[in-house]
Formats: C-alpha cells, structure tokens, sequence
C-alpha cells in the first residue's frame, strides 16, 4: 500500500536515510487509528431466569421488571426497574457478537463488548429531583469522558412523581434543568442521544439512570410530525427537553432506537382522556419515525415488523390489559412489554419506547 502511496525513488533501499526519512513522514500523515468494526446489538424479550440470561454468550445487559423478579443482583449486568409490569414480564436481554468485560466502579454497573458499553447508576432522591438529576448527569458525563465508549446512544431515566408540583416547580421540568445542570453545556443537535424520562407509579426514593453508549457517534433523528423537544416553547418549562425523537447507530447492524414516543403533534398533547387514540396517535409517530430513518437506512421495513422491540407505559395501572389487546390488534405478533409509568405529561395516558429493525 505505501508503495503505491510514494513517488518511485532511485535510493529505495531498506538502509537508505532518505527512505527512512520519506516514510517516516508518511506515516506521520496517515490516521493512527484503523477504522472501528461494525457493532451489532441483538434486543430480545425472553422468558427466562436472569441467571440463565446472564449465562449466554455475548451478554451485554439484562434487564428485569415487575415484582416477580429480584430487585438486586451480584452481575452488574442485570438491573431491576421498579415498574410494575402487565402480567409476568420478560426480561429485556442486550447481546454482542463478543466477548463481554464488566464491573463496578465507583457505584457505576458496566459492561462493554463488540464496540458498544452498558452503565447504569442510582442517585438517592429526597425529594429534590434537579439536584439528583444533576448528580446523576455530572457523573454520566465524567464516565463518558474517560470512556473508550464515549458517544451515548440511548438513556433511560426513571423517577418518583414525575409530573407533582405546578408550573416551574412540576418534578419533570427540575429535572430537566438538572439534566442540563449536570452535563454542564449546551449540546448541539447533533450530540443528543435518544432517550426516555417516565415515572414511578410508587415511591421508590430513588432516581434511576441508564444507558447505551459505543465507540462511534450515531446520527439523531427527529419526527416531522412533531417540534424537537429541544425547541419547546416556555410554556414547557425553563430548560426544554434534551434529547432526539429517535437515533441511528452508526454501524448498519444496529437497530434504530426509538425514544419515548407519546401522542405529541407539534408541541401540543392530543386526545386527552381517551387512550386509544392517544395510542393511534404515538403508533402514527412511530411510523414516522421509522420513514425517516429509511431516508438514512432504505433497507429498514417500513412499519414495525418481527425485528422491532417495544416497551410500552400506561399511566392507570387498570388500563394496562387494555393496552395490551389494543396493541395485539393493532401490532400482531410485535414483541412487547407493557408497564405502568407515568409519561411526563399528566394528560398523555401512555408512551412507546423500543428498537426497530
């Protein structure tokens, strides 16, 4: 290859000091790095124990829910989210083709395998989410920063009460200045990862974080049906939203990855008190989530289809088997979980998160 880089030269022998000299500014030239392989993320919903989950190969995370499971577990890579589930949930597993290292270090779970890392933490909340949430992001982004995996693609976030207290003191809102607090600038469109932010339905006095992150930047995508969350309007809050409707890994094997998706047109709730057309209306964004992602990726189906992956969250714990038949309906043989959780707005009874493709 260097050889068809450089000019022919008549002193091009091995002991030469002008050889030496021309290749080693040719090597100065050159990346020091060889181009990272592709990342494959597989996302399955078993019905297994967690023990046998973590035992397979390539296991990157496995995540429980409901009441069923244990709350705790030695292998930092198992988390437990306090969400009650509709029935007996399956557990949520992450695999790599690699092999996969994890740990703890200073209270953060980890893991990392195939170009792609797992981290989670917990920050204990007394009542004053913005600090929490500041604690929280502070200490994401200093692991990020001295990561081998420094791009975050996906972050969830679970906490109490999330839409107690009025106008700027409404819980959702703190937390978004907290959020923003604890990263500590300002993130350009093109840094935001996608994300979820859903609420206990009990009291757990804790704030739960959790993320996707990989060795190369994704690219985030918004809905055109929708205003980007980073552009809302005051009347939202004092800090909008910091994240992207959906985002694009950059390797071809990953799937797209689907914020919280609610029954959002523009900026404004649609459909208030009546659930399954708040759900028609979060299954149309999905829709058009996905179309633009193929303008990107044209080899993407066109609608959800056995590759996609969702988590579903209903407000009113009554109305979860509800969901449940309307999504069977409407999505035949499209792998779900459905949990009770607060969305982030009192009206929207329910949001979709998840993966396609």
């Amino acid at each position: 290859m260097l050889a068809r880089l450089l000019p022919a030269c008549p002193c091009r022998s091995s002991g030469s000091v002008v050889w030496r000299a021309i290749m080693r500014a040719v090597m100065a030239s050159l990346p020091l790095s060889l181009p990272l392989p592709a990342s494959r993320l597989r996302i399955a919903y078993r019905d297994a124990a967690p023990e046998h989950a973590l035992a397979a190969a390539g296991t990157l995370a496995v995540f429980g829910f409901g009441s069923a499971l244990a709350t705790t577990h030695p292998d930092p890579r198992y988390l437990h989210v306090a969400l009650p589930a509709s029935g007996r949930a399956p557990l949520e597993c992450w695999q790599v083709d690699a092999d996969v290292r994890h740990g703890r270090t200073d209270g953060i779970a980890h893991s990392q395998g195939g170009g792609l890392a797992f981290g989670a933490l917990e920050v204990a909340d007394t009542g004053d989410i913005e600090h929490a949430a500041a604690t929280a992001y502070a200490r994401l982004r200093d692991w990020l920063v001295h990561s081998d995996h420094p791009h975050p693609l996906r972050i969830w976030n679970y906490l109490d009460a999330i839409t107690e207290g009025a106008g700027d003191a409404e819980r959702y809102r703190r937390f978004c200045v907290g959020r923003a607090r604890g990263i500590g600038r300002a993130l350009a469109p093109g840094e935001l990862p996608a994300a979820t932010a859903i609420g206990h339905p009990q009291p757990t006095g804790r704030f739960q974080l959790y993320w996707l992150a990989a060795q190369q930047a994704g690219t985030p995508l918004e809905n055109p049906r929708q205003l980007q969350a980073w552009r809302y309007p005051r009347q939202y809050g004092p800090q909008p939203p910091g994240f992207a409707r959906a985002l694009l890994p950059a390797s071809p094997q990953m799937p797209l990855l689907l914020s919280g998706t609610a029954a959002v047109v523009g900026h404004a709730s649609q459909h208030e008190a009546h659930l399954d057309a708040q759900l028609d209306e979060v299954l149309a964004n999905l829709d058009s989530l996905i179309a633009t992602a193929r303008t990107h990726r044209p080899d993407l189906a066109r609608t959800p289809d056995a590759s996609t992956r969702l988590k579903v969250y209903v407000r009113d714990a009554d109305a979860l088997p509800q969901v449940d038949t309307l999504l069977g309906q409407r999505l035949p043989g499209i792998p779900r979980i459905v949990l009770q959780g607060h969305v982030c707005r009192r009206e929207l009874l329910v949001e979709i998160d998840g993966c396609h493709g």
